[in-house]
């Protein structure tokens, strides 16, 4: 604790202590390509989110709070289902994973190799991909 400390508020402190998950957007067709890509050199992880969903918002929530990992380890992609469901409709095609939000979708080495939805999200999953 420095001098200086003495003077933030309660506020400072929590947002110091607050890690930032490192999201990528996944907002257009193109980037599935690139995440089959990546997903051969480390795990990659999809979260289809509802911006209008109190569940969605709920989970979104949880996850960021307990979220420990780098993006070295993990590559994390955000998906906005309301704007880009047409990227939602080709992730359940082309991953043969059946369309839920929200949801968590894991690739590893070009193939599915977990996907988790509504309140069975949970950021320790992933740990178990890296």
């Amino acid at each position: 604790m420095g001098l200086l400390d003495i003077f933030k508020t309660q506020r400072d402190i929590v947002k110091e202590e607050i890690v930032e998950v490192p999201w990528h957007v996944l907002s257009k067709m193109d980037q599935l390509d690139e995440i089959l890509e990546e997903s051969k050199t480390k795990p990659v992880a999809i979260f289809k989110h509802s911006t209008r969903c109190g569940i969605s918002r709920g989970v979104l929530k949880l996850l960021e709070k307990n979220y420990n990992l780098t993006d070295d380890q993990l590559k994390l992609y955000y998906l906005d289902l309301l704007q880009n469901r047409d990227i939602s409709n080709k992730i359940a095609a082309r991953f043969n994973v059946h369309h839920e939000s929200p949801q968590m979708i894991v690739i590893k080495n070009g193939v599915v190799v977990h996907h988790d939805s509504h309140h069975a999200i949970e950021a320790s999953h992933l740990e178990k991909f890296i």
